[in-house]
């Protein structure tokens, strides 16, 4: 006699990088159990193929995870752990006015959003005719990259990976049509003041985030924590 098969429910949210609604469902034991797998291995390229395979088939297969924006792996997972296993996570958070004492605080991830500072812009005014358009890095873009650990050479990397366009007036040169050293040519000619306008885009760029407000218990003192990433929300 066939074992009785499960309903998962159904849920939806919008997707921040487009603003369209998708629908999603709970990791099951299965996906859950490859995840902590590549978690425990410790092997970062495996952690994101798990991470990857589970919100591909947690979204019916409607998002390529290594295709989207960095920020919408991020808040999808968040989502998707959250109606999985529990909204509510506990934190221990350090307290920024000593730098050593820890307080704990419950966040609901329902809370967090993606966010992104105003003024933001994908359009880098190089010069009065030279522009370069910008895409946002992808979970592909990070496979070989730990934001903790980037040096100069790896920032080089990226900027260069998420070039899209570069106008010249009217003349729009196409990131497929641009070899490797004339586009390395390129980054290095700019002055110090344009390379600062390219850098600006990844530090305004949308983020997951989450400032929560801590009180230090042996100064009294109130504060301000923000979180951001995936890890820092389990960490």
């Amino acid at each position: 006699m066939a074992l009785p098969k499960l309903d998962t429910p159904t849920y939806e949210l919008e997707q921040p990088s487009t603003g369209e609604p998708l629908k999603y469902r709970p990791f099951l034991v299965k996906e859950q159990k490859t995840l902590m797998m590549a978690q425990e291995s410790g092997d970062d390229k495996q952690i994101r193929d798990a991470l990857a395979g589970l919100i591909s088939g947690c979204t019916f297969g409607s998002i390529d995870p290594y295709k989207v924006p960095i920020f919408d792996v991020e808040f999808l997972f968040l989502r998707i752990r959250g109606k999985s296993v529990g909204e509510k996570i506990e934190l221990s958070l350090l307290c920024p006015d000593d730098n050593e004492t820890r307080v704990e605080k419950n966040i609901n991830l329902e809370d967090i959003d993606v966010t992104m500072k105003v003024g933001h812009t994908n359009e880098i005014n190089i010069t009065d005719q030279v522009k370069m358009i910008m895409r946002y890095p992808t979970l592909n873009d990070m496979i070989d990259m730990n934001p903790d650990t980037a040096n100069t050479e790896d920032v080089f990397k990226m900027i260069k990976r998420c070039v899209l366009e570069i106008r010249d007036s009217d003349t729009i040169y196409n990131r497929v049509d641009i070899s490797e050293s004339e586009l390395e040519e390129f980054v290095d000619s700019l002055t110090g003041d344009q390379f600062e306008r390219l850098t600006e885009f990844f530090d305004t760029m949308p983020k997951v985030q989450h400032a929560v407000e801590v009180t230090n218990p042996k100064t009294k003192k109130k504060g301000q924590v923000v979180i951001e990433g995936i890890q820092s929300f389990f960490e």
